[in-house]
């Protein structure tokens, strides 16, 4: 089977014995966050449904879910690599339906001279452009077709991740924390002095 066959086989077997898992998570409080680092195999996310089960078992036992999907910066050093990454965490978000949200990693390794905005936010007509230049012209109407697919659904954007900055850190949290409204039944804990208003 080799190393992806052995990743299909393992998260296959977890989800036939996902009452085992649904145990062991019924041991903390309600309130506890838990990270599941999955694998990167894109095949558990576009075409097999064992990270749907998964998700759908999290779900009936009332936690809130929410997909991060990681690629590092390799996939901006050119514009075929972007549109590969783009088109991969596109296509988790659609088969996961979940609130998400794409993390563009090891930032801290970027050069300063990089223009990471159009990254960001998927300006694909500017990188579907500079493919037009750098690629054979038979590859323009595929490369054409991925960047319209996604415009179309307008879904992917990233947020950056970079180890040295706290504040990229703590952003990242609190984009996750938003997607699955973590704390927001709490009440607050502080002493507030409400200014009496003039009636």
């Amino acid at each position: 089977y080799g190393p992806n066959g052995g990743l299909v086989y393992a998260m296959e077997y977890v989800v036939d014995n996902l009452s085992w898992l649904e145990d062991q998570l019924g041991e903390y409080d309600e309130d506890d966050y838990f990270i599941f680092d999955c694998p990167g195999q894109i095949e558990l996310y576009s075409h097999l449904t064992v990270m749907r089960e998964v998700v759908e078992m999290l779900q009936r036992a009332g936690f809130n879910v929410a997909g991060v999907y990681c690629i590092d910066i390799n996939f901006i050093e050119d514009a075929s690599k972007y549109l590969s990454g783009a088109l991969a965490a596109l296509t988790a978000m659609v088969n996961l339906e979940l609130p998400h949200i794409n993390v563009l990693t090891k930032c801290d390794l970027l050069k300063e001279e990089t223009d990471i905005e159009r990254f960001i936010e998927a300006d694909t007509e500017t990188i579907v452009s500079e493919l037009r230049h750098n690629m054979q012209p038979k590859y323009r109407k595929l490369n054409e077709a991925m960047g319209q697919l996604i415009d179309e659904y307008s879904l992917v954007s990233f947020v950056t991740l970079n180890r040295e900055d706290e504040d990229s850190i703590e952003l990242c949290l609190a984009h996750v924390n938003n997607c699955i409204q973590y704390g927001e039944n709490l009440e607050p804990t502080g002493k507030f002095d409400m200014e009496e208003g003039d009636d």
